[in-house]
Parts: structure tokens; C-alpha cells; sequence
């Protein structure tokens, strides 16, 4: 008849302990799981009870539990309550189970200040509320209800939060939640990942069967420091190209994606990818215009003549923006135009104040370079500051018939692609040492952005590094901040490799 007894209790008395008051000993727990329980009113005598569980019965009423003051959990979950928390505080409840019940909202829990654990899964819940005094609740479920929308949590401690299978649209109202350290909102109708910043403790993000549908929505977590957890199963951003290791580029910090544990190799592929060192640009623009040159029909290149040994002589000029490495190179192949004759370079920048289409660069489109590359017209590709910038074979092939050597300018990157070939150039770095002084040389010119010089100028350090740290990498430096010196020192120089 779903009445309980007291053998019914005895049998399920256990864990003999001190009680609350320290005078005797007595049962301090109590499982009635799975009886078909509906009235449980003789259990106001046990008033020592620290643990009690009901699950699986048919009560819908608790109200014995008014006369437990020492009563720390209670599992009254798969009942058939309708309410709950219609008893008097017993004051050091932390932990209370009432999923799978009919409860259709949530009352005002003020009196119950010490709630630590608070699960209310599978009922028929439209909105939290009632919780603004819980100073002491770290963990909330409430997945399986019918909430549209995320509120009532202001302020409070939770670290665990479910909020799995609602109605929700958007991650909105946690903004307060400072110490969130897991989050599952799966199963619900969110499109985007904004209100998840600043949760410098969350560990684990869970939004499985979601609508997120951009990999742009990563911003909002990718300088989350602790995540290392997170699932976007079933959501068509995982339709995206290239997702898996998108998401492991941007959110390095995660351990497991996807259910997946993350390898320290596909944490390298990723980078290798999206930012790559600049030695595997490098190599891989060498590979790449290699393979494009293999496709196109064979010829000898005259400028691997006169023999295979000693490949033709080429001089590379480089250094930072605008530091006089296009005068010089104009200068030197004036200078020396019987042995040496200016080779530009394309680029799909735009022509700045006073340079000239061919003289200059061959300034193109990004869609005419890209069609160059395809058909293996570079020797080596390269990109700065947003433009790219490529050294054709053809250039270089019509000089070498003349019977001269190629002299061209170039930024490290350029560099980098070149020391891949079978070019062997002389590289002279051409860097200016006073940072004020080429500051204002291209403040004054009036081409650049701020963000621009700033990039610049930060070069300057980077190509000193390179030229102390690596001996030999380029054959000899010479300090631009005077041109005229500048060109003087670089014409004894190229007297000296010419054996003039």
C-alpha cells in the first residue's frame, strides 16, 4: 500500500556513527531506494539521520524531513513530486537529488544557505529562480527541462553547471559566474559562443547538438587559460574545412576536442598550418614552386649555365621596409651594367608614390600571382605585411641570356625561400642602426600606416638577431643610415666578389 514500516526502516539503516550531538551512537544513514514508497511520514522519530536516499518511489510528499535537523544529503530523485523544499531547513543540508520528479517551477531557497549540490534534471522547469542566497552552491544541473533562457544565477559559486536538453538560445547570464569551471550546454539551440569570455577558470565546454555554425566563434573562447575540454559534436561548424586542426591551432591550451584526447603531432601539424616557423614557410614555398616548375614542359634554364657546377652568380639586397635597397640595387646595376642587370620582382601590392610598373615591380593582381604560381613561373614566393611578392624565372632567365647576373632586393622572408634553391647569391644585408632616424625617414615619406612603421622598425632587432645568431648567413652587413656611405661601401664590396 506504499506505507512504510519500521522493519522496512531497520533494513535499511546503516553507517552506525556518533550523533550531531556527540552523546550516543546511532544510524546516520538511510536507503529506501526502489520500494514503492508513497507515504514515509513514520520517519519524523529518526531525527539523527545525517544521509537519507528515496529514490525510485512514488512520494510526493517530504515533509518529515522538517524534524531531520542534522540531515546533510537527500536523494528523493524518480519520485512523483510536484514541489519541493516544503520542509523546514534542516541548517547544514548540502547535497539534494530531485530529477526525474513533475516539478514545474522552482521556489524561493533563502532559508537553505548551506546548499552545496542542487540536481533537478528531468522536470518541467521553465526558468531558475530562487537561488540568490545560496552563497554556498557550486554545483546546479537542470538538464532536461523546458528552459529558454539562462538567468537567476548573479553572483553565485557554482563550478559545475548542466543546463543540458533546454530550450536555450543563446549563452547569456553568466556573466557573474567568476569561479564556472565546467559547462554543459548541450542539446540546446545556441548559434554562438559569445558570453563565454572571461571565464578564466572554465576547464570543460560541452555543446554538443548546437547550431554553431562558424569557426569565428572560437574568439570568444580562444584565451580562455584552463580549457582543456571541448565537445562541438553535431554542430555544422564541423563541416568547416579544415576544422579539426583549426580549432587545435587556435585553442592550443585543449587536451581533448571532440571526445577525442588531441597528440602532441596534431598540435605541430596545426601550427605548422596556420603559423608556421618561418624556415617551414620557407620550405614549403621551395617545395611548391619546385613541383609547379616540374609540371610545365622541360627546357635547360640559361641560368644554370655555363655549368651545373657553379650556378649562376645572383646579389641579393636585403633588409626592412624602405631602407634604400631599391636605390642601391638601381645604383649597383648602373654602376656595373656590364656585369649586372636589375631583376624585379612581382608583387600584389599597389605601387607607391615614385616607383614605376617593370622598372621597379611588376605590380599585380592577387589572381594574375596566384595563376604565376600555378604555373611554376617563381623561383621563390614570399609574403609581408599582407602583400605577396614572388622572384620569376622569366626575369632572371632573360639576364642570364644576356650573360649577366641577376640583382634583385628582398625582406628575410625572400630569403628564407631563396636559400632553398639551387641559387647560390651573394646576400648582403643592408640595415639601418639608428631606429629614431629610419623612424622618421619613413614617417616622412608619407607612404606608410602607423602599424606599418611600427612593424618595420621592430624588423630592424630581428635582423640583427639573424646576422649575429646564424655567422655566414648572409655574406656581409652594411649599415644604411647614410646612402651615400652606404653605396660606397657596397660598391667595394662588389668590386671584391667580381675580382675587379
Amino acid at each position: 500500500d506504499g506505507v512504510l514500516d519500521e522493519d522496512t526502516v531497520a533494513e535499511g539503516l546503516h553507517k552506525l556513527g556518533l550523533s550531531a550531538p556527540g552523546i550516543e551512537y546511532v544510524y546516520l544513514n538511510l536507503s529506501l531506494s526502489g520500494r514503492e514508497l508513497s507515504d514515509i511520514s513514520i520517519l519524523s522519530r529518526y531525527i539523527h539521520l545525517q544521509k537519507l536516499e528515496l529514490s525510485y518511489n512514488k512520494i510526493n510528499d517530504l515533509s518529515c524531513i522538517s524534524h531531520m535537523p542534522h540531515l546533510l544529503e537527500l536523494n528523493a530523485s524518480n519520485n512523483e513530486l510536484t514541489t519541493y523544499f516544503l520542509f523546514k531547513p534542516p541548517k547544514n543540508l548540502k547535497e539534494v537529488d530531485f530529477s526525474y520528479n513533475q516539478i514545474p517551477k522552482m521556489r524561493d531557497l533563502s532559508a537553505y544557505q548551506s546548499l552545496t549540490k542542487l540536481l533537478l534534471d528531468f522536470n518541467n522547469i521553465e526558468e531558475i529562480r530562487g537561488l540568490e542566497k545560496c552563497h554556498s552552491l557550486t554545483h546546479l544541473s537542470l538538464s532536461h527541462n523546458r528552459l529558454i533562457a539562462i538567468g537567476g544565477l548573479e553572483n553565485l559559486p557554482i563550478k559545475i553547471l548542466n543546463l543540458s536538453f533546454n530550450q536555450i538560445e543563446k549563452i547569456s547570464g553568466l556573466d557573474s559566474l567568476k569561479t564556472l569551471q565546467k559547462l554543459d550546454l548541450s542539446g540546446n539551440k545556441i548559434t554562438s559562443l559569445e558570453g563565454l569570455e572571461e571565464h578564466d577558470l572554465l576547464e570543460t565546454i560541452n555543446l554538443e547538438d548546437n547550431q554553431i555554425a562558424e569557426l569565428r566563434e572560437l574568439e570568444y573562447i580562444e584565451d580562455l587559460p584552463l580549457l582543456r575540454v571541448l565537445n562541438l559534436l553535431k554542430n555544422p561548424v564541423q563541416e568547416q574545412t579544415d576544422y579539426w586542426l583549426f580549432v587545435i591551432f587556435k585553442l592550443l591550451q585543449l587536451t581533448e576536442l571532440d571526445l577525442k584526447k588531441i597528440s602532441v603531432e596534431e598540435k605541430v601539424a596545426a601550427v605548422n598550418k596556420y603559423d608556421p616557423p618561418p624556415e617551414v614557410v620557407a620550405a614549403q614555398d621551395h617545395m611548391a614552386q619546385v613541383m609547379y616548375s616540374v609540371l610545365q614542359p622541360h627546357r635547360i634554364f640559361d641560368s644554370t649555365l655555363p655549368s651545373l657546377d657553379t650556378p649562376y652568380p645572383m646579389l641579393v639586397l636585403v633588409g626592412p621596409l624602405a631602407c634604400g635597397k631599391r636605390e642601391l640595387t638601381h645604383k649597383i646595376c648602373r654602376q656595373f651594367n656590364n656585369f649586372f642587370r636589375y631583376g624585379p620582382c612581382h608583387t600584389t601590392r599597389a605601387a607607391y608614390f615614385g616607383e614605376d610598373n617593370r622598372l621597379d615591380y611588376y605590380f599585380v593582381s592577387q589572381e594574375a600571382f596566384d595563376k604565376m604560381v600555378n604555373t611554376g613561373k617563381f623561383i621563390a614566393t614570399y609574403k609581408y605585411s599582407g602583400y605577396y611578392y614572388g622572384l620569376g624565372r622569366d626575369s632572371v632567365e632573360s639576364i642570364a641570356r644576356e650573360g649577366l647576373a641577376t640583382c634583385v632586393h628582398l625582406e628575410i622572408e625572400g630569403v628564407r625561400s631563396l636559400k632553398n634553391t639551387y641559387f647560390k647569391p651573394r646576400y648582403i644585408l643592408l640595415v639601418p642602426t639608428n631606429k629614431e632616424v629610419y623612424e622618421g625617414h619613413l614617417r616622412r615619406k608619407g607612404l606608410f600606416s602607423r602599424s606599418e612603421i611600427e612593424e618595420a622598425v621592430s624588423r630592424v632587432d630581428m635582423y640583427i638577431k639573424i646576422s649575429q645568431d646564424l655567422p655566414g648567413y648572409f655574406d656581409a652587413v652594411i649599415n644604411t643610415d647614410e646612402l651615400d656611405e652606404a653605396f660606397t661601401e657596397l660598391s667595394l664590396l662588389v668590386k671584391a666578389y667580381l675580382g675587379l
